[in-house]
């Protein structure tokens, strides 16, 4: 069963929700995008575990069918899942974040550790010096020409929609372990992953470095619910070694999928649904 809203927030910020499964089932699971100023692009992984546990997904405020403008800021994104859950009559949740999802269900269990009955942190967060192997393999991955071409794109101070889907599509093919499967992954997602909202991006990213996740590890510890893992691509272009450094600084385990990159439910499907699957069935039960 399928059912969608709008939730107004208590700015008056609209958020168009969905959720798949029987939503009178508690607790719900939430799953949480990355990018950050990417619409929703989970529904290929919420049929995974619907069947367990409703799962509700939403387009962040800005981005998808969430339309809004104005300031982005960690603790307003914070807020918004507070309300959200709100909306939903759902006490506690079990958060599973992608990407940027992960921060913000780390910030989350920072300020709401009461309402998080689970928490699954996948390909994510990324702290310490990861920014440079990162750098590193993506610079492996491309060719000059690509890299240049990148650059080149990055510098417009506008771009076309096909420049725009050229530069999506070279900014995230190396995310996969598979470059030409990679490829058409990133090709797919460059047009239907949009509009990109740019200022989002980049005022989180801002707002991130300024007061990066790093500093809060040893509260982020004590909050965490008692169910709380870590899983990630082995052959992300972000390395795996930042996420093994995290599990071991906040005492949680760490799945990696072999085969597959940051988004490793295309690569490897069954590992990934196996593993989501037990994750659930731990906090709700069969």
């Amino acid at each position: 069963m399928v059912t969608q809203g709008l939730a107004l927030m208590a700015d008056g910020a609209p958020i168009r929700w969905m959720a798949l499964g029987d939503t009178a089932r508690q607790p719900p699971v939430v799953m949480l995008h990355g990018g950050p100023g990417l619409p929703d692009y989970l529904g290929d992984v919420a049929p995974m575990v619907a069947d367990l546990a409703p799962v509700y997904r939403y387009d962040q405020r800005g981005t998808g069918q969430s339309p809004w403008r104005g300031r982005h800021s960690l603790a307003r994104h914070v807020d918004d899942l507070a309300e959200l859950l709100d909306a939903w009559d759902a006490p506690k949740a079990v958060l599973i974040g992608h990407s940027y999802g992960t921060d913000l269900a780390s910030r989350f269990c920072l300020r709401h550790s009461d309402r998080v009955a689970a928490v699954l942190l996948m390909c994510g967060p990324f702290v310490g010096d990861w920014r440079t192997g990162d750098r590193a393999e993506r610079g492996r991955r491309m060719s000059a020409a690509q890299q240049d071409r990148l650059r080149e794109l990055e510098a417009l101070p506008h771009r076309t929609e096909e420049q725009e889907v050229e530069l999506l599509t070279l900014a995230w093919f190396a995310d996969h372990a598979d470059p030409e499967r990679g490829w058409l992954w990133a090709a797919q997602g460059a047009r239907r992953r949009r509009p990109v909202n740019w200022a989002m991006n980049g005022e989180l990213g801002r707002e991130g470095r300024a007061d990066p996740l790093d500093d809060h590890l040893v509260d982020l510890r004590a909050r965490l619910p008692a169910r709380a893992e870590l899983l990630g691509g082995v052959d992300d272009p972000r390395p795996v070694s930042a996420l093994e450094s995290l599990a071991l600084r906040l005492a949680v385990p760490l799945t990696r999928i072999e085969g597959a990159g940051h988004e490793p439910w295309l690569e490897q499907p069954d590992a990934v649904r196996t593993h989501l699957r037990r994750f659930v069935q731990g906090v709700v039960g069969t």
